[in-house]
């Protein structure tokens, strides 16, 4: 894979005249840009920012201070053949002015053929549509585990401790997705508190980390605490799941087994979709991200697919990880009739490119209630490892739903409840209305002043018209979609009831 000096200095030498970073760490994407100059020898760094003007150069000290148009015009004063690379902070906000607009598009014709380039860097991408033919967007990954751990092992260094390498590399694994600056803080923070680094401050860089998640307002850092034995049925689901448990290991890459890369999870609601991810997570020890697809739809131009690659570079920083994306088929769906210029079309372009080939162990679960909605390119092999129909449980599923449900709530009175009445007499019930039922017989008991029963139970299951009901036409298809052999069937009872249509036909 490119790294991003390996890309910047590639594009330097093909003279892109206008080159976009859209990166909240200033400093480190400054450096990286000085490092690549120094390489190629022949390019000065030029700093430029509102409040100072130009700062790293006596010739031009202060000059275009609080003027972005006499901050390019410096380009013309310099002599055609004098290289440099000129770093405008915070150049964004100035986009929208026709003489800063114009003066760039002049720069832009005559800079192909002379060794400087105008480079601007700031938090989030603003380009208008008059300027996004002459500038090119280039990613700035998060920090990577050896420039993490560089920088731990020199804040260290200065309190004279010595880590062991354990020890360092869990805070390195708890540092990715961080940027260098939060890293600083967090520990220069610790090694303030009691003079050294110990096993609690791991706590701290995840409390940190959870709150430069949230930031982003892309992703969501979601507690898993579900377990497995909490789904009741699915067992194939279960079974493909468990077998795959050590695959994040360095033992599965010693072996030769890919990463894992993903599920789709196909059903109607409430049927253990969403339970099922927080329960992979929890299960393989990894960290869950939550995606809505929609967060990623901004209104300035080039801002959904920045905010798509920044989800890319998040997830992929932040790895081995799970990220959740819920009902996918209402983010994606008819795409191709969208009226937005084709931004909807771009965002599920880069991200389905990512799925395929994505070497990174991010392992994606998303689920989808309407499989009608999402585009054949989601469902073509290789996206994921496998895509599950969840379907509507059996008797013998909703025995053990209602059996987790119990255990959960009435632990020490199990036995008072009849499990095989209760499933016999929800037909058509998924996980979620089974829940419903059992709160609204807790409301029934709760209100007499006593502990609800089995016949409060069914009088709350009477009450309730299950979504197998309303929504006939819907499930009827994904049945047929699943019975076609489209999906791989999640209930171990709905594989066994295929088995036998098919030695009936």
């Amino acid at each position: 894979m490119i790294t991003f000096n390996e890309e910047f200095q590639l594009l330097l030498r093909a003279c892109y005249p206008l080159i976009y970073i859209p990166t909240s760490e200033e400093e480190r994407a400054e450096n990286a840009i000085t490092s690549v100059a120094q390489k190629l020898g022949n390019r000065n760094i030029y700093l430029w920012d509102f409040v100072e003007g130009y700062q790293n150069n006596p010739n031009h000290q202060g000059l275009g201070k609080r003027n972005p148009l006499q901050a390019l015009e410096l380009l013309d004063k310099l002599p055609t053949n004098a290289g440099g690379i000129f770093i405008l902070r915070d150049f964004q906000r100035f986009l929208d002015d026709i003489s800063v607009s114009r003066k760039l598009r002049n720069l832009a014709r005559r800079l192909k053929s002379e060794p400087k380039n105008i480079i601007v860097i700031s938090s989030e991408v603003n380009i208008p549509k008059e300027l996004t033919e002459v500038f090119t967007i280039i990613d700035f990954p998060l920090p990577s585990t050896t420039e993490l751990k560089i920088e731990i092992q020199r804040l260290v260094g200065s309190t004279g401790q010595n880590l062991s390498e354990t020890f360092l590399n869990e805070l390195v694994r708890s540092a990715q997705g961080l940027s260098l600056e939060r890293v600083k803080r967090v520990l220069t923070r610790a090694i303030a508190s009691h003079g050294k680094i110990e096993s609690e401050d791991v706590e701290l860089i995840l409390e940190e980390k959870r709150q430069s998640i949230r930031q982003t307002q892309i992703l969501d850092f979601y507690p898993a605490t579900e377990q497995i034995s909490d789904i009741g049925g699915l067992d194939n689901l279960k079974d493909w799941l468990l077998r795959r448990g050590g695959a994040f290991s360095d033992q599965a890459r010693a072996y030769g087994l890919p990463h894992p890369r993903g599920l789709l999870l196909v059903g109607i609601q409430g049927t253990g979709k969403s339970l099922t991810a927080k329960a992979i997570a929890h299960h393989w020890h990894l960290p869950l991200l939550r995606l809505d697809v929609g967060r990623l739809f901004g209104g300035l131009v080039g801002e959904s697919e920045s905010r798509t690659r920044q989800m890319i570079n998040l997830a992929e920083a932040l790895s081995p990880c799970i990220l959740w994306i819920d009902e996918i088929d209402k983010a994606f769906s008819g795409i191709e009739g969208k009226g937005d210029s084709g931004t909807t079309s771009r965002v599920f372009g880069t991200f389905i490119t990512w799925l395929g080939e994505k070497k990174s162990p991010v392992f994606v679960v998303a689920t989808a209630n309407n499989i009608q909605t999402l585009p054949p390119e989601m469902l073509r092999k290789g996206r994921f490892d496998e895509i599950f129909f969840v379907g509507l449980p059996s008797q013998e599923e909703r025995e053990a739903i209602f059996n987790v449900h119990l255990s959960r709530l009435r632990p020490h009175n199990l036995k008072n409840y009849d499990i095989k009445r209760l499933a016999y007499e929800t037909p058509d019930f998924s996980g979620a209305e089974i829940e419903q039922t059992l709160i609204e017989a807790m409301h029934i008991g709760f209100s007499q002043n006593r502990d609800f029963t089995t016949d409060d139970i069914l009088e709350s299951a009477s009450q309730i018209v299950p979504l197998a009901r309303t929504a006939q036409e819907q499930i009827q298809f994904l049945k047929n979609w699943a019975d076609a052999g489209k999906a791989r069937l999640a209930s171990r009872s709905n594989s066994l009831n295929r088995f036998i249509q098919g030695q009936n036909n």
